[in-house]
């Protein structure tokens, strides 16, 4: 029998006595002991002096192991993995601090201490991370009782300011379509810009409809003065344009049945139109987007430590909590996340789960999307700044580590700057950013890169694929480093800002405005390769090394600022209504009566596309009805044909009814199954596919640059012509 053993059975013994309490606490050192061990032994791995040729083998041996450990399956790889990774960081950064800052010079010490900076910053970035996400909750539904009698009432508040009509409508149908007990149910509209349509619409489609006299604290006061007005047991949130499906309270009410300290549950948010990145790079659905790592992984690690954040829409909140915080936050402009930290440190769970229940518009236009942006990284430099999670009380430390890595995430403008102009340092002036030989940098350095990389394509790979990161940060960056460093100053600095969505580009075109930042770091760095070129050709030997080491990193960040810049050039979007693609179950009814069994091949609030069978023809402008059916349940829509060529129509539906609108949605939109399905189903990362696909959208991009700038210097040298042309007629 062990000693643990002993223990444990000597404290059964005596429970209520000072041998128990000793006993027990000696068991607690005892598990700790492991650990302790654990601990020391990697600290001498990291501080370990080794020379050139022993750090190269050493390296290789764990490159080695990782990439073998890379195709095992399990969580138990992927945590010797994650350590590795953190071996070959910790070393990298112990020898950087002892080894490679002697500077000469000024000049050497400015670059080279700001390089080291940004090291540490991306450092402890990655370490949190790793603490975030190495092992995912990945909850499950919880049943419900099966008596309906005893299940909670709810109020779903849909918060909107500016919003088109057109798109709430579409989330207050597929709110009233939620499968709960209608006497338990209460949607509300809550108009901000208390809009007479909007009341209207309210009354006829039985929504309530919630105004307030002022619009004091944004959405956060909206909120707050609907929970002033309203009293059911908890509270669902659906921004103006997340649609919810049937299935959303049944999904997610479980859990707050089984754990009564339960107060926040979120879901996350799927979008079924293309961001910026998706539609200017034509990557949708073949590339994750930028939100996906956040909702498929990182909420997921956040629930392990019971730290999932309120992400301001697609959640469902316990009233007395909520109440007893005092409400949604209304001290920084990132509200929902606020108010997450304030349920934790109350004492209060939250929980994720990772089922998609809604699905919502993304923003339309870059210059859109950086806005929006920009306020959740000043409001999360407001938290940091007036409520940081390190300090205070209620938290535990995985709890302070994911909100904390949450904040510092967004500080990372000014280091991605730094990292995507380091080089030029030394192709400019000659700076020694590192003082080390060459082949000591590669030593240390590139087993670090190396091991993250790997580590990270296995734990993410299926919400974000290698490289995208450095290209979604890079076109950011620039934009966030002033407000959040000015929220650190001044946490009371900006404003909350309304994201406009369901917009249309008319007429593609590069936005010059939002891309300058893009193009001067691009032309900086092919400068800057230029100049290193024609130094190799007469390097000697002493130098040759250390040029080609900063021509490559010069390269790589020509390819991700290139990328930046292809984001710049917004194409054409006609439809205020995107469609989705789904192949549902479809009946035409002709104009002479026949009957057509079919399906389609998309829809959205407007119209619908079919695929007709074969040998069909169904021609241009005939009025015609289409049945949808789910379940037992069909509703026959008027709709005219807009597009017909070969089996494939596009319908126009007609002046629906509300309740033909209503059943629309309940039939589209509004499905259990629709957004589920093919959540983190793309293509797995292959970092040397990833490599290459953004390699040749940096390659396009700088042609498509070269075509802007000749086009728009002819516009200017034609304006300039023709004002001076009009001049000298006046004169």
């Amino acid at each position: 029998m062990s000693l643990l053993q002993r223990l444990r059975g000597l404290n059964a013994a005596n429970p209520n006595g000072f041998v128990s309490t000793s006993l027990r606490f000696a068991a607690r050192v005892l598990g700790y002991v492991p650990f302790a061990l654990a601990g020391i032994l990697l600290l001498v791995l990291v501080a370990v002096p080794l020379d050139l040729q022993e750090q190269l083998l050493f390296c290789a041996v764990c490159l080695f192991a990782a990439l073998v450990l890379s195709r095992v399956r399990g969580r138990a790889a992927i945590l010797a993995m994650v350590v590795l990774s953190i071996l070959g960081s910790l070393r990298y950064m112990y020898w950087r601090l002892t080894s490679s800052l002697g500077f000469d010079s000024w000049l050497d010490m400015a670059f080279g201490y700001g390089l080291v900076l940004a090291e540490l910053y991306a450092l402890i970035v990655l370490l949190l991370g790793y603490v975030q996400t190495s092992w995912p909750l990945r909850r499950k539904p919880e049943p419900l009782p099966s008596d309906s009698s005893t299940w909670p009432s709810v109020d779903v508040f849909i918060p909107t300011y500016n919003e088109s009509l057109s798109i709430v409508k579409l989330t207050a149908f597929a709110a009233l379509a939620i499968d709960w007990p209608k006497d338990k149910l209460r949607v509300h509209v809550l108009d901000d810009g208390r809009r007479e349509e909007f009341r209207d619409f309210c009354q006829g489609a039985g929504l309530g409809y919630i105004v307030r006299p002022h619009n004091d604290h944004a959405k956060a006061g909206n909120l707050n003065w609907a929970l002033k007005h309203t009293d059911g047991d908890f509270v669902a949130i659906f921004d103006a344009d997340h649609v919810p499906t049937r299935s959303f309270l049944q999904i997610g009410m479980g859990w707050f049945l089984k754990d009564p300290k339960l107060a926040m549950l979120q879901t996350p948010h799927f979008f079924f139109s293309p961001d910026p990145f998706e539609k200017n790079l034509d990557t949708f659905r073949s590339v994750p987007g930028e939100s996906e790592l956040f909702y498929g992984l990182v909420q997921d690690g956040n629930d392990l430590w019971n730290a999932a954040f309120f992400c301001g829409s697609c959640a469902i909140l316990r009233r007395g909590p909520l109440e007893e915080i005092g409400g949604v936050a209304v001290e920084t402009v990132t509200e929902d996340a606020h108010t997450a930290l304030k349920l934790s440190r109350a004492g209060y769970n939250t929980a994720y789960l990772a089922i998609p229940q809604a699905a919502g518009l993304a923003t339309e236009s870059l210059s859109a999307h950086i806005g929006q942006r920009i306020r959740w990284a000043r409001g999360m430099a407001q938290i940091f700044r007036v409520d940081n999670p390190l300090f205070g009380k209620g938290l535990k430390l995985g709890q302070r580590f994911c909100y904390l890595n949450a904040m510092l995430h967004f500080f990372y403008g000014l280091p991605r700057l730094v990292f995507l102009t380091a080089p030029l340092a030394y192709l400019f002036f000659g700076a020694q950013i590192f003082q080390a030989s060459a082949l000591l940098i590669v030593a240390y350095a590139l087993p670090h890169i190396l091991h993250a990389s790997v580590t990270n394509s296995r734990m993410q790979g299926r919400f974000r694929h290698s490289f995208w990161n450095e290209v979604y940060e890079s076109v950011l960056a620039w934009y966030i480093m002033r407000p959040v460093l000015l929220a650190l100053i001044n946490p009371k600095l900006g404003k909350f800002n309304v994201t406009a969505k369901g917009g249309v580009i008319k007429q593609g075109y590069f936005d010059w405005r939002m891309a300058l930042p893009y193009i001067v770091v691009l032309s900086l760095n092919v400068l800057g390769l230029f100049v290193g070129l024609s130094k190799l050709a007469f390097a000697d030997d002493a130098v040759f090394a250390t040029l080609i080491i900063n021509l490559v990193w010069t390269f790589y960040n020509i390819v991700i600022s290139g990328a930046t810049v292809a984001v710049a050039s917004e194409t054409r979007q006609i439809r205020a209504e995107p469609r989705v693609f789904a192949a549902l179950p479809a009946m035409l009814k002709l104009a002479n009566g026949q009957m057509l069994s079919c399906q389609t091949s998309d829809f959205s609030q407007s119209g619908v596309g079919i695929s007709l069978p074969a040998g069909v023809v169904v021609p241009h402008g005939e009025v015609l009805q289409v049945s949808l059916f789910r379940d037992e349940n069909v509703s026959a829509f008027p709709a005219t044909v807009v597009f017909s060529a070969g089996q494939t129509l596009g319908l126009s539906f007609e002046h629906l009814s509300l309740q033909q609108q209503s059943d629309l949605v309940r039939l589209t939109f509004s499905r259990a199954d629709m957004w589920a399905a093919g959540w983190g189903q793309g293509t797995v990362d292959s970092p040397l596919s990833a490599l290459r696909e953004v390699s040749t959208i940096s390659l396009h991009a700088l042609f498509h640059l070269a075509k802007f700038t000749k086009h728009e210097l002819a516009q200017r040298g034609r304006s300039l012509y023709l004002s001076k042309k009009l001049s000298l007629r006046k004169s």
